[in-house]
């Protein structure tokens, strides 16, 4: 197996996955940087934009998650 191939495969591993949530809950601390920076500000432009990016890493956080699940039910020692 090439270390392309094996590069390509880690991120639909276990711990891939598991860096990547990791990774999206890490740009949670910024958006809430964001919205704290917003509000006291009273920037309502830089307040939307600070919801709308929190709504894409709680996405993400939902994908990975569900990909995880996916992961979990494939393999046959879990149950």
């Amino acid at each position: 197996m090439s270390a392309l191939s094996k590069a390509k495969g880690f991120k639909t591993s276990k711990s891939g996955l598991y860096i990547s949530m990791a990774t999206s809950a890490f740009g949670a601390v910024g958006v809430y940087k964001q919205i704290k920076k917003a509000r006291g500000e009273s920037d309502t432009l830089r307040l939307l934009d600070a919801v709308v990016t929190g709504a894409a890493v709680v996405t993400n956080l939902a994908i990975l998650y569900r990909e995880l699940k996916r992961l979990g039910d494939d393999d046959v020692l879990l149950g």
